[in-house]
């Protein structure tokens, strides 16, 4: 007998736990603030505008350590979103995914390309290139206009042990 495909409104909001689960596990990501929006496996960044996150408040400026911090936090949850993704809709229980291991960071270049101002930021990332020991990601921020970035970033990252 095939198995029936689960409902519309229950894989939205397995998927959306499994999201909140795995960002609610870095508490610099509640520090910043950092959110994010889901659709389907597409994830988007958001730093809302915090007064604190200004680090030049004569231009106003976003911070350059809260624009890298930003961008490293938006690689590294979408690169363990592609991953979990796979297992999640394999039917992996999500209790099982709060056992996933966080890629670590080898180097993060960031090219600031103007002035974050003081408005909410925006980051996407795209996976590279992903294998068993290392990872390639990259990153795009903006605020107002997606066309006119504010930073770019490029990490690599190396992957956790996995069983198998």
């Amino acid at each position: 007998m095939a198995k029936r495909p689960e409902p519309v409104q229950v894989v939205k909001q397995r998927r959306d736990a499994a999201l909140q689960g795995l960002v609610a596990r870095v508490p610099y990501i509640q520090f910043l603030g950092i959110q994010f929006e889901r659709h389907g496996d597409e994830l988007t960044a958001v730093l809302p505008f915090k007064e604190e996150n200004v680090g030049n408040p004569m231009l106003p400026a976003l911070h350059g350590g809260v624009t890298a911090a930003f961008m490293e936090v938006a690689a590294i949850i979408e690169l363990t979103w592609s991953m979990t993704w796979e297992e999640m809709e394999a039917g992996k229980p999500i209790e099982d995914l709060g056992t996933i291991l966080l890629p670590k960071t080898i180097d993060f270049t960031v090219d600031y390309l103007r002035s974050g101002l003081p408005r909410d930021a925006y980051a996407r990332a795209r996976v590279n290139r992903v294998g068993r020991r290392y990872a390639s990601v990259h990153v795009e921020g903006w605020q107002d206009n997606r066309s006119r970035m504010f930073a770019q970033a490029t990490g690599h990252f190396l992957m956790p042990a996995r069983d198998g």
